[in-house]
């Protein structure tokens, strides 16, 4: 088994990144999670990668659950 680099997948990677950066300019609930990995001491890219693996997070539990995204309710379900 390849240790390393070859263990993700690029594309996929880099989709969920791209998310995470534009959900600092249109969720408010990732910008307080973003602003909060931040007054931790993570520098940029850490914090957005940390944010983009909540946003997988809460993309497999809405597929495991089997329900819909509804921004009214998780935003203040995120925000804590």
């Amino acid at each position: 088994m390849a240790v390393g680099p070859q263990c993700y997948h690029r594309v996929l990677r880099n989709v969920f990144w791209m998310s995470a950066y534009t959900s600092l300019r249109t969720c408010s609930a990732s910008r307080t999670y973003y602003d909060r990995k931040r007054a931790e001491g993570k520098h940029h890219y850490q914090a957005l990668i940390a944010l983009a693996r909540r946003r997988v997070d809460v993309l497999w539990a809405l597929t495991r659950d089997h329900q819909t995204f509804d921004p009214t309710t998780s935003q203040t379900t995120t925000a804590t």
